[in-house]
């Protein structure tokens, strides 16, 4: 019985995520109400509550479901059989870019995170989430560059942060247009030649000004 009840609440829980998934597309984040997730869902807001404490706990629920935050990438680095660090981050964005574009469920996601979440004050708890989560993928992509450095594939003065920086503003770029202008292009093909080209581009323009080239 008690397996039971533990499944049983598990699906509710499941059924309150899809639910918010489709009110916070349809309506925005900020317009969404708690009492919308719960009829969506057909549940009661006692329901909610005993699984949610609030908007953004259950916006957080959403977002590790689908790994949007790519959380993902760690995983995925983690799995890879490639000694090249910088090969195992390749090829777990692009790995992140042919599930975005193969699954619904997870464009949906993305599309409520680059287009349906307002940057309001009543919506700052779900921003900084959202910067939590950029800072986090940072970190491993910070972690690969390192190690990158370490085992000497690239020079000591290879300038780290602005390198994360570019790396994101590619990838966030070429999302956010195809979910904007999806028969456009192929998001795949486009990601692999941006990424491609961030790659044989680093060694040569991502340099500070202290320490040394490889020879």
């Amino acid at each position: 019985m008690a397996r039971r009840t533990k499944e049983d609440a598990q699906r509710t829980r499941e059924q309150l995520i899809d639910a918010a998934e489709i009110v916070f597309h349809r309506e925005g984040v900020a317009q969404t109400s708690l009492n919308e997730i719960a009829q969506q869902a057909n549940l009661t807001r006692g329901a909610f509550y005993w699984h949610f404490k609030n908007k953004q706990s259950i916006f957080k629920a959403m977002l590790d479901r689908q790994a949007v935050e790519l959380g993902q990438l760690g995983m995925v680095m983690e799995a890879s059989s490639e000694s090249d660090p910088l090969a195992r981050l390749r090829e777990s964005i692009l790995y992140v870019v042919r599930e975005l574009e193969r699954d619904p469920r997870r464009r949906r996601v993305y599309e409520i995170v680059f287009q349906k979440c307002e940057m309001t004050e009543q919506n700052e708890p779900i921003g900084t989430l959202l910067r939590d989560n950029v800072l986090i993928s940072s970190d491993r992509i910070r972690a690969a560059f390192n190690e990158a450095i370490a085992t000497k594939l690239m020079p000591a003065n290879l300038d780290v942060d602005s390198a994360i920086t570019h790396l994101h503003v590619q990838i966030t770029g070429v999302v956010y247009l195809w979910l904007l202008l999806p028969d456009k292009f192929d998001l795949q093909s486009q990601a692999t030649r941006l990424i491609d080209l961030f790659f044989d581009q680093l060694p040569q323009h991502f340099l500070s000004d202290a320490g040394e080239h490889l020879d």
